[in-house]
């Protein structure tokens, strides 16, 4: 049966739009806001992120069939596609980082990778900009999709970082870099839905994002330093290293947006930063070190212990996450990705492209979100070879060999991250379900459609329309897909260049990863090996996060508003 969303199905753009945003509020609610008790009558907020998501589910699913008449076979096939979009390949890459971490853990060379950070410096919030901010964004930039927060939340949380702060700085360090992540991949979706020139989406991208490849690091610096109660003259301690590493990430993310194209700028610009920073610590040291509470003696202890390993030694321990960023480069390579996708083995194809039944070019959205009616595709591509998480996991099975795991030590690996993943991969997959319900129903449309109406404003509110995107789908990309196009259209209607207005789509995009429940959840499996703790962090670190989502956001659309009216030579021509 044909679904043809619509976009004011009250007949009331507020209470439309009100309505449209019950499910949503629901799992806000759920997971942040929701008073009860523990069994020794503490007051907290916040439910359980399996549960939250659940009832959240069930109440979009319903006003999907009850506010906008999707019919029921519809909406649950939209919801199914999105939570097993979920398991693969988002809980894939999850789980996959995880077992390798466990490997390293469990082989008994993390000691050794945290000794030899220690060697480089033993300063916190140096360590907060090596890891979270500049390999972060190269992960990033080479596979996306969740992957450099499980990874760099890994490594922290292994580093000794509380499970809270090592989410919270990796989800807020995952901003600046995201819209040319996974190669590019945002940016030029974006110019296949709008028809722009891509290369100019990628310079104007690259002439709003750099302002705040510069400001991230010192925002993520004073962040971390605040959730310890810490002053601000510890964050201008070190100021030289925020510096380097901010600015030698943001001209490397212009030039190469602005000269070369989307695909490379992050994988280059993380190099780039991380080598700057590097560099900078062979001549430079802050004078006073920053260490978490109570942890001093700990850490003179061990730069005591990294004097006692070799060379080699040290190398050997590395050698995992040197595995772990060539497989996850190689695998990120459409080269790559298209003979995987090519290679059948023992009559088994690497890549089955399913039709979702109930739903595949069933749904048709229309005016005033594209130009004409068109119907939505629905296909899920199994790509259980080519996907970034068998990437990580032969990482993860090459560096077990290397090391020579013994058969209790891959047991051992194996279990451990097998109860580790066990919870989030249901939140997961449920977070997944519920967004995929928002698209294909066209409640997420109705949202995003309220900001059209707010004429000359218009260029700040493409920027939050953008956040509204990722923050309901999870997915920069995912956003300029749903949106794209409707930026456009109305840039176009407001006498607006399309490509800043379309470009903002994607760098106001950025600001909402940070809070959507599918990052959030891949943070909490990352740092919380503790599943029950996990689980139960959700909205502690929704609500840590919010705050900054929101700033950024907002100053990001300051930014887009100046472009349009007071600075429109920045705007590249084509």
């Amino acid at each position: 049966m044909e679904f043809h969303q619509h976009y004011d199905p009250i007949g009331n753009a507020f209470l439309s739009t009100l309505l449209a945003a019950v499910p949503i509020l629901t799992l806000l609610y759920l997971l942040a806001l929701h008073p009860h008790k523990d069994k020794l009558g503490k007051k907290h907020y916040g439910i359980s992120a399996p549960k939250a998501a659940l009832i959240a589910a069930i109440v979009t699913v319903f006003m999907a069939i009850w506010l906008v008449d999707m019919p029921v076979s519809s909406a649950i096939a939209a919801f199914g596609y999105g939570s097993f979009f979920g398991l693969m390949p988002i809980g894939w890459i999850v789980v996959a980082a995880m077992f390798l971490y466990t490997i390293t853990l469990v082989g008994g060379q993390f000691d050794i990778v945290k000794s030899s950070v220690v060697q480089l410096s033993s300063d916190r919030r140096i360590q907060t900009l090596l890891i979270a901010f500049s390999f972060g964004a190269f992960i990033e930039g080479a596979a996306g999709f969740g992957t450099p927060v499980a990874i760099a939340g890994a490594l922290m949380a292994g580093l000794g970082f509380r499970p809270l702060v090592a989410a919270v700085l990796c989800l807020i360090a995952n901003t600046a870099p995201v819209a040319y992540g996974a190669l590019g991949t945002p940016i030029i979706t974006l110019a296949n839905v709008t028809g722009l020139p891509e290369m100019a989406l990628s310079a104007m991208a690259g002439r709003q994002l750099p302002f705040f490849s510069i400001l991230v690091p010192f925002w993520l610096i004073a962040t971390m330093v605040f959730m310890h109660k810490g002053k601000w003259k510890q964050v201008w301690e070190i100021w030289p290293a925020i510096v380097v590493t901010g600015a030698s990430f943001a001209i490397t993310q212009f030039a190469v947006s602005n000269y070369v194209g989307p695909m490379l700028v992050d994988i280059i610009a993380g190099i780039i930063s991380l080598i700057a920073l590097v560099l900078l610590l062979k001549v430079w040291q802050p004078k006073n070190k920053f260490y978490l509470p109570g942890e001093e003696e700990e850490i003179q202890s061990l730069e005591k212990q990294t004097s006692l390993y070799t060379s080699g030694q040290v190398a050997k321990a590395w050698a995992p996450w040197a595995i772990l960023t060539l497989f996850v480069f190689l695998w990120g390579l459409p080269q790559w990705k298209n003979l995987l996708n090519s290679i059948h083995l023992f009559g088994i194809k690497s890549l089955y492209a399913i039709p979702v039944p109930f739903l595949d070019k069933l749904v048709f959205r229309g005016p005033p979100l594209v130009t004409e009616t068109v119907p939505e595709a629905a296909i899920y591509n199994f790509n259980w070879l080519s996907a970034a998480g068998t990437g990580v996991f032969f990482a993860a099975v090459l560096s077990g060999l290397f090391l020579r795991l013994s058969k209790d030590q891959w047991k051992q690996s194996v279990v451990r991250t097998a109860q580790r993943m066990k919870t989030p991969l249901i939140t997961i997959a449920l977070v997944l379900g519920l967004g995929y319900t928002t698209r294909y129903s066209g409640l997420d449309a109705i949202l995003g459609l309220a900001f059209t109406k707010t004429g000359v404003f218009y260029p700040f509110f493409a920027a939050m329309i953008g956040w509204l995107g990722v923050f309901l789908t999870g997915s920069d990309t995912s956003s300029n897909a749903l949106f794209g196009s409707m930026q456009t259209i109305t840039a176009k209607q407001l006498g607006l260049d399309p490509v800043l207005i379309a470009a903002s789509n994607s760098t106001g995009g950025v600001m909402g990863k940070m809070i959507d429940a599918q990052s959030i959840v891949v943070a909490t499996a990352a740092c919380y090996e503790n599943r029950t703790e996990g689980a139960n962090a959700v909205g502690p670190i929704f609500r840590a996060v919010f705050f900054h989502s929101i700033a950024l956001a907002a100053l990001m659309g300051i930014l887009v508003m100046l472009q349009a009216y007071v600075f429109p030579w920045m705007i590249p021509s084509y």
